[in-house]
């Protein structure tokens, strides 16, 4: 089960086809899905979760809490919609491209993948591009 969960004036369009590719990206690394949380939310909001429990004082685009259980993904998956935005600004990029670009980086988290080092930070940038081409596909 995936959940959508909105603190700020946003809200997905067509929220049935990201669960779609979601699951789908879960399943093409052998997850499945017990219980996503994605909690879109502002600056404010998640520095104060980065302070709180990571005792971090930045902003960051996404914080992922991990409850993974074997090859069953759950967890909760704070967004900033605000840093999405002046992250696509940034980048060059589409709101929505940036926004598939950050909501996979949490589940590919849950999945193991890490950003820790400048090879593990490579193969996570290769992983998001090719789970972002898969919303494209019919599914």
């Amino acid at each position: 089960m995936i959940n959508y969960n909105y603190l700020i004036d946003f809200k997905l369009p067509a929220e049935t086809t990201y669960d779609l590719w979601i699951t789908e990206t879960c399943k093409t690394e052998g997850f499945l899905i017990h219980e996503l949380n994605y909690i879109f939310c502002d600056d404010a909001y998640l520095l104060k979760i980065n302070q709180d429990y990571l005792q971090h004082d930045y902003l960051t685009d996404i914080i992922t809490f991990d409850y993974v259980s074997g090859k069953n993904i759950s967890g909760d998956l704070y967004i900033s919609i605000d840093r999405v935005k002046e992250n696509a600004e940034e980048f060059n990029v589409s709101f929505d491209n940036e926004l598939k670009r950050v909501m996979v980086h949490g589940v590919l988290h849950l999945m193991g993948y890490s950003d820790k080092s400048e090879a593990a930070t490579a193969e996570m940038r290769a992983k998001e591009e090719e789970k972002i081409k898969l919303f494209h596909v019919e599914q």
